[in-house]
C-alpha cells in the first residue's frame, strides 16, 4: 500500500471516529440536560404567570403532561401585566417572581437592561417560528422568548362601497372623497390614534422612529421621526384633515362608531374591533394597508409578539426552558394554543393554515409588519408623537416643525432618563 492511500484511509478513519463522538456527545447531552432539568426539582412546582385568560386551560393541560414526564407540578396563574413587569423588575432584589411569565415583546427593553430575564436557546426549532415573531423577542442580537402569537392591525374596508380596496394612498383619498360628495359617506375614515393605528401610513411613505446599530437592533441615538418620510405622512394625514375628510379631533370610539354605522368607508383597527362589527352588521373585509405609489410595498403596520419569558431570578431556569420548548413549542401544541384563543400563530405551521376571512385578512395585512420596537426609549416617543399631530392636525406648526419638535422632546427625555 502506497504512502498516500495509508494517509487517505487514516484521515478517514479519523472522520469516522469523531462522526461517532460527536453523534454519542449529542445523545449524551441531551440525556443530561433533561436529567439536569430534572435535578432541578426541590418538589416546588414551576409556576407560569399569564395575564389573559384565554391560553389558561391549554396550558394547564400541558403543565399536566409536563408533570407526567418530569414528575414537577406547573401552576399557572392569572396575573395582570402590571404586576408582572413589576414583580420581573424587583425580581433581581429578591421579590418573588414567577419562572415562566407571557408577556408582549414591548416590554421586553426593560426586563433586558434590568438583568431580569435569560436568554433562550431556540435551536432547530427556531425555524419553526415566523422570523419576525422571532425578531421581536431578539434584543441586542440574542434571543429572549419563545414567541407563541403575533398580533397586528388590519385595513378595514366597507364591501357594500366597493368592491376592492385602494391600492394606494391616492386611491384610498379619491375612493372616499367621492364617497363623501356623493353622500354616501360623511368621511373617509377617523383615526383611532394618529400614532400606532396611523404608523402603516408614516412607513409606506419610508418612515421609521429609530435607526438600527449593525447587529440590527435598534439605536435610541439614531430618532429618525422628523426625517423625510415621516414628514411625508404626516403632511398626507394633515392635508386630508384640513379637507374636512378626516376629523382633526382623534377619538379611538368614534372611529369604530363611524365605520360600523356605514357613515365612514374604511377603519384602521385590529382583532379587538371583530366583534363590535359582526354585532353592527357592517359588511367588511380586511386588506393590507394601501402602498405609498402604485406598485409599492403595503404599508406595514407594528407587530405585536407574545412569549414566554424566563426569569433571571428563577432556580428551575433548565425546567422552564424545557416546559417553554419542549412541551409547548410543538405542532399539537401551538395548534391547540391558537383554537383555544385565536390570535394569529407565531408558529409557522399554524399561522399558514388560517381558514376563516378574518384571520387570513390579518395575516395578509401583517406579511411585512414591523415589530414595535422594545428599547426603554420607545417609551419617550407616544406623547411627543401624540403631540406633533395634533399640533399640525390644528395648523398650529407645520408637520415638519411638529416633528422636528417631537424629536427634540424625545432627545430630552432619553438623556434626561425620565
Amino acid at each position: 500500500m502506497n504512502m498516500k492511500r495509508l494517509i487517505d484511509m487514516k484521515k478517514l478513519l479519523i472522520v469516522c471516529v469523531a462522526a461517532l463522538v460527536c453523534a454519542s456527545s449529542l445523545v449524551s447531552c441531551k440525556k443530561s440536560a433533561k436529567d439536569a432539568a430534572k435535578a432541578e426539582n426541590d418538589n416546588t412546582p414551576l409556576t407560569v404567570w399569564v395575564y389573559d385568560n384565554g391560553r389558561i386551560n391549554v396550558l394547564t393541560e400541558i403543565g399536566k403532561k409536563f408533570e407526567e414526564e418530569y414528575g414537577v407540578p406547573v401552576q399557572i396563574s392569572l396575573v395582570d401585566l402590571g404586576q408582572i413587569r413589576t414583580q420581573f423588575l424587583l425580581a433581581s432584589g429578591g421579590a418573588d417572581c414567577a419562572d415562566v411569565a407571557i408577556i408582549p415583546h414591548d416590554n421586553l427593553g426593560s426586563f433586558v437592561e434590568n438583568a431580569s430575564v435569560v436568554p433562550i436557546d431556540l435551536g432547530d426549532k427556531k425555524d419553526k417560528f415566523l422570523p419576525a415573531a422571532v425578531s421581536g423577542f431578539t434584543y441586542n442580537g440574542q434571543v429572549y422568548g419563545v414567541p407563541l402569537s403575533v398580533e397586528n392591525i388590519g385595513f378595514f374596508y366597507n364591501t357594500d362601497m366597493m368592491k376592492e380596496p385602494p391600492a394606494t394612498w391616492d386611491d384610498f383619498a379619491s375612493v372616499g372623497e367621492k364617497l363623501v360628495k356623493d353622500g354616501k359617506a360623511e368621511v373617509i375614515c377617523s383615526l383611532p390614534d394618529a400614532t400606532y393605528n396611523s404608523y402603516p401610513v408614516y412607513q409606506s411613505f419610508g418612515g421609521e422612529i429609530f435607526g438600527k446599530k449593525s447587529d440590527g437592533s435598534y439605536d435610541p441615538d439614531q430618532i429618525k421621526i422628523a426625517d423625510e418620510g415621516f414628514v411625508t405622512g404626516l403632511t398626507f394625514l394633515t392635508n386630508l384633515v384640513k379637507k374636512g375628510l378626516i376629523p382633526q379631533t382623534i377619538d379611538w370610539d368614534s372611529a369604530h362608531v363611524l365605520f360600523e354605522n356605514g357613515k365612514a368607508p374604511f377603519c384602521f383597527t385590529g382583532p379587538w374591533a371583530l366583534n363590535r362589527f359582526k354585532t353592527a352588521g357592517v359588511h367588511y373585509a380586511i386588506a393590507p394597508f394601501p402602498a405609498a405609489k402604485q406598485g409599492g410595498e403595503h404599508g406595514a403596520p407594528f407587530l405585536g409578539v407574545q412569549g414566554m419569558i424566563i426569569s433571571a431570578a428563577s432556580k428551575h431556569q433548565l425546567l422552564a426552558s424545557a416546559f417553554a420548548l419542549d412541551f409547548v413549542a410543538t405542532d399539537e401544541n401551538m395548534k391547540a394554543i391558537f383554537d383555544a384563543e385565536q390570535r394569529p400563530s407565531a408558529w409557522k405551521s399554524v399561522f399558514d393554515s388560517a381558514e376563516d376571512s378574518d384571520t387570513k385578512g390579518f395575516n395578509a395585512a401583517g406579511a411585512n409588519a414591523i415589530p414595535m420596537p422594545s428599547i426603554p426609549a420607545m417609551g419617550y416617543v407616544w406623547d411627543s408623537w401624540v403631540n406633533a399631530a395634533a399640533l399640525s392636525f390644528s395648523g398650529q406648526k407645520t408637520p415638519a416643525e411638529a416633528l422636528a419638535n417631537a424629536k427634540v422632546q424625545i432627545e430630552t427625555q432619553i438623556k434626561n432618563g425620565k
